[in-house]
C-alpha cells in the first residue's frame, strides 16, 4: 500500500515565530484544552510542545515552538532558538505567525529560517480582530503575497477562535496520507511531571510581570500518588536573593496565590485532587549553565 492509498492523513506541523505573537493560544484553541502556558510576556514558552488533534480523518501533530529571537546572551536563550530551529527541520508544514500588521527584524528573522527549509509555509496574521478599522491591512497582505507568492495568507484570531476552521483545512490540505503515528486518545508527548512544572511557571510569569526577569524555572521534586490524592513538591529556582523575595511575597501571600492559582489548573489537567507544596531557592547563574540547564531538563534534540 502506497502513501496516497491510505484514507487518512497524518503529519508535522511546526508554529514558529517572534515571541508573543500567540503561538500558544493558538494551539490551545485549536486544541480544545489548555496544554501550552501563556502569558503577556514574550518568551514564556521556552520548549517545543506537542500537541495532537486527531479527528476521523486526521491526525495534526503541532509543535508549538518557542519564539526566535535576536538576543542570544545568555545559554537559555540559545537554547530556546536551538529548539525553535530545530523544530521545522523534519515537519511537513511550517505555520509562520505574524502579529496583525507588525513586520520587524525578527519576523524577518523567522521567516528566513522557515522559507530556506523549502517546506511548505502558511502564514499567518494573528490578532486580526485587535486591527482598527482605520488601519488598512490590504497593503501589509499584498506585501506578504509579493514576498512570499508560494504561501496561502490566512488572517485569524486564535484567542477568540476566528478563522480557525480555514486555518485546519488548509493544513489538512497541506500533509500526507499515511497512518497515525499516536493513538487517537493521545494529546501530548510530555509527562504530567512536565506539564504541572509548567503551569507553575505560568502563575509566576502571570503574578510578577515585570517585576521578575527572565531568571526562574520550576523543578518538581515529588509527583505521586496516594489515597485519590496527588502530591506534588515544586521548586521554584531563580537567580538572587532580591528575587527570592519577590516571589515569596510579603508574609509569603504571593507564593501562596501562585500555589493556589497552579492547583486549581492542576486538578483540572490531571482531573485528582492536588496537595502543592511550594518552595523558593535561589541557584545562582542557572540561566546561563549550559551543565545547570541539562540538569533542569533543558535538553536539546537537535
Amino acid at each position: 500500500m502506497t502513501a496516497n492509498d491510505y484514507p487518512k492523513k497524518c503529519g508535522y506541523v511546526a508554529i514558529v515565530g517572534r515571541p508573543n505573537v500567540g503561538k500558544s493560544t493558538l494551539l490551545n484553541h485549536i486544541l480544545g484544552s489548555k496544554l501550552s502556558i501563556t502569558s503577556r510576556k514574550p518568551q514564556t514558552t521556552r520548549h517545543n510542545l506537542l500537541g495532537i488533534k486527531t479527528t476521523e480523518d486526521a491526525q495534526i501533530i503541532f509543535i508549538d515552538t518557542p519564539g526566535m529571537h535576536l538576543n542570544q546572551k545568555k545559554a537559555l536563550n540559545r537554547y530556546m532558538n536551538q529548539e525553535a530551529e530545530g523544530a521545522i527541520k523534519d515537519v511537513d508544514l511550517i505555520i509562520l505567525v505574524l502579529d496583525r500588521d507588525i513586520w520587524n527584524e525578527t519576523d524577518e528573522r523567522v521567516a528566513n529560517e522557515a522559507f530556506k527549509t523549502k517546506i511548505p509555509v502558511i502564514i499567518t496574521i494573528n490578532k486580526f480582530d485587535k486591527i482598527s478599522a482605520d488601519n488598512d491591512i490590504a497593503p501589509h497582505i499584498k506585501n506578504l503575497a509579493a514576498n512570499f507568492p508560494t504561501s496561502k495568507i490566512i488572517p485569524i484570531s486564535a484567542l477568540l477562535g476566528h478563522q480557525l476552521d480555514l486555518l485546519e483545512s488548509e493544513i489538512k490540505n497541506n500533509i500526507p496520507c499515511r497512518e497515525y503515528y499516536f493513538p487517537n486518545d493521545q494529546i501530548t508527548d510530555k509527562s504530567e511531571r512536565f506539564l504541572v512544572a509548567e503551569l507553575i511557571r505560568e502563575k509566576i510569569v502571570r503574578q510578577l510581570g515585570a517585576e521578575l526577569p527572565y531568571e526562574t524555572t520550576v523543578e518538581i521534586e515529588k509527583f505521586k500518588y496516594e489515597k485519590n490524592i496527588c502530591h506534588i513538591n515544586a521548586l521554584i529556582l531563580v537567580e538572587r536573593e532580591g528575587q527570592k523575595k519577590i516571589t515569596i511575597g510579603d508574609k509569603g501571600e504571593r507564593l501562596k496565590m501562585i500555589g493556589r492559582e497552579s492547583r486549581l489548573d492542576m486538578e483540572k489537567l490531571l482531573e485528582n485532587k492536588v496537595m502543592l507544596t511550594l518552595w523558593v531557592k535561589v541557584k545562582r547563574g542557572w540561566s546561563d549553565d549550559k551543565n545547570a540547564l541539562k540538569s533542569l531538563g533543558y535538553k536539546s534534540e537537535y
